[in-house]
């Protein structure tokens, strides 16, 4: 296994910084989509809490599951590449 290339290493960061940003959006999108209802709607503090409890973990696991499929998905694909 050689040195990476200074485009290897950008392409890289560029990825990591894609795996964040989308992971971010899409946590953002799970959590709004769960919270959400809590803001429409007139409800009770225990169900405003367990909808925000709901939303963190659940968003929490989109951005570690988004994450991992752009890294593993980038991964893979340079392999086959030879790289």
């Amino acid at each position: 296994m050689g040195r990476r290339t200074q485009a290897d290493r950008d392409a890289i960061t560029i990825e990591i910084g894609y795996a964040f940003i989308s992971g971010c959006f899409a946590a953002a999108l799970v959590f709004g989509a769960v919270y959400g209802p809590a803001l429409v709607f007139d409800v009770s503090p225990t169900v405003s809490a367990v909808l925000t409890l709901a939303a963190g973990v659940l968003a929490g696991a989109v951005f570690l599951l988004r994450i991992t499929h752009v890294l593993w998905r980038f991964g893979r694909r340079a392999e086959n590449d030879g790289g």
